[in-house]
């Protein structure tokens, strides 16, 4: 049997795995992602070439063609020119077949010189990286049969296929499919897990697509995202800088997310309506309570995006209670503020002004106060335009 240069126990082959997938996760995560894709990140020379040089050995993927086919996935994000929505293409296709749907969104003629301005173009870019991906994959399987013997041809196929798994399928696939939502994005985004550890922090799906050009993917306190742990580890080497931080606000309600719908939205959900879904829930008796319990997570949602069955659940919990009807009334206004036509910061804010104007007399306790608080928010806006 072909022994390498490292004998180890079974469970330290297990660990290199670990370790060497791991190093591909944070280079695809920090470098493609949010460095190149998203401009959050500026990384020194020399962690960006050695991401680089990692994802050419472990991967083969070519940069421009990564940054190209995740920006048309936001630009087109879950309709049908999105090269890889489980919404459009169903969820075993981009589960199983996520690769072939890479590869597929590259024969578009364009996509390269839309999308994928910005990315490496030196010389090793063009003679080596661009030209020969697959030259990477074998140097590293002559390197993994060197360090491990034969025990390192499982150790490749392990890295060979968890970014195709693991990126191009969960991430793309279940990420537009299940898990929780922290904010009522356009798309069917998913935080996928709270504790972003195993893909990078990839796993706060619909945090990166409620902000994009956040360099921090986790929001409320129980999330951990790894990625950002590496980055600001980064920043204390000074070899990086953030660009951009979190977008996405954890205040109450400060002047910066006044005018964020998606924030908006999301602080009017946890401090005027499920409040109030929580006060009338102690007026009703078991039937009414199981109902409106039911209904919690339907009501924060857009109404035209939930089904029949969810519409109905929604209709019977809203005739329950007056209060509850028009907190979520307010609740629409609020989102329709944002699709007025020909908006400006100047007519929203005013839209703004007049929203919390007729919130501050419905008699409702949670939803004045939170006019009140966005009414003198606006005029912090309004004062420092």
């Amino acid at each position: 049997m072909l022994t390498g240069l490292f004998i180890l126990p079974w469970w330290g082959y297990l660990l290199v795995a670990l370790i060497l997938t791991h190093l591909t996760i944070v280079s695809v995560t920090v470098f493609l992602h949010r460095a190149q894709a998203h401009r959050s990140v500026t990384l020194h020379p020399l962690p960006a070439h050695l991401m680089r040089f990692w994802l050419w050995l472990t991967t083969g993927m070519v940069t421009k063609e990564w940054v190209a086919i995740h920006r048309k996935h936001h630009a087109f994000c879950d309709i049908q020119q999105d090269p890889h929505s489980p919404q459009v293409r169903g969820i075993g296709k981009v589960l199983w077949q996520g690769v072939e749907l890479y590869r597929g969104a590259l024969d578009d003629e364009e996509l390269l010189q839309r999308f994928g301005k910005g990315t490496p173009d030196d010389w090793i870019e063009r003679r080596l990286y661009s030209r020969f991906p697959c030259i990477g994959i074998g140097l590293m399987l002559v390197i993994d049969l060197l360090c491990f013997g034969a025990i390192g041809l499982t150790i490749w196929a392990v890295q060979m296929i968890w970014i195709p798994f693991w990126a191009a399928g969960v991430i793309n696939g279940l990420g537009h499919w299940m898990g929780y939502r922290n904010f009522e994005t356009e798309d069917a985004s998913r935080n996928l897990l709270p504790l972003g550890l195993l893909i990078g922090g990839e796993e706060l799906h619909n945090n990166h697509h409620a902000a994009p050009l956040s360099a921090r993917l986790s929001c409320r306190w129980f999330e951990f995202d790894i990625g950002w742990f590496y980055i600001r580890a980064l920043v204390l080497l000074r070899l990086a800088k953030v660009r951009r931080g979190s977008l996405i606000q954890k205040q109450p309600l400060d002047p910066a997310a006044a005018l964020n719908r998606l924030q908006l939205l999301r602080l009017y959900g946890r401090q005027v309506l499920l409040p109030t879904l929580k006060l009338e829930s102690r007026q009703h008796g078991r039937a009414g309570r199981r109902l409106l319990k039911r209904a919690r997570w339907l009501l924060l949602r857009e109404k035209h995006r939930l089904t029949a069955a969810q519409r109905s659940r929604v209709d019977s919990s809203l005739s329950m209670s007056t209060r509850l009807a028009t907190v979520y009334e307010f609740q629409r206004r609020l989102r329709d503020i944002w699709h007025l036509p020909e908006r400006s910061g100047e007519r929203l804010g005013s839209a703004l002004r007049e929203w919390c104007e007729d919130a501050r007399t419905t008699g409702v306790a949670a939803l004045e106060e939170f006019a009140e608080r966005l009414m003198q928010v606006s005029h912090i806006q309004q004062a420092r335009a």
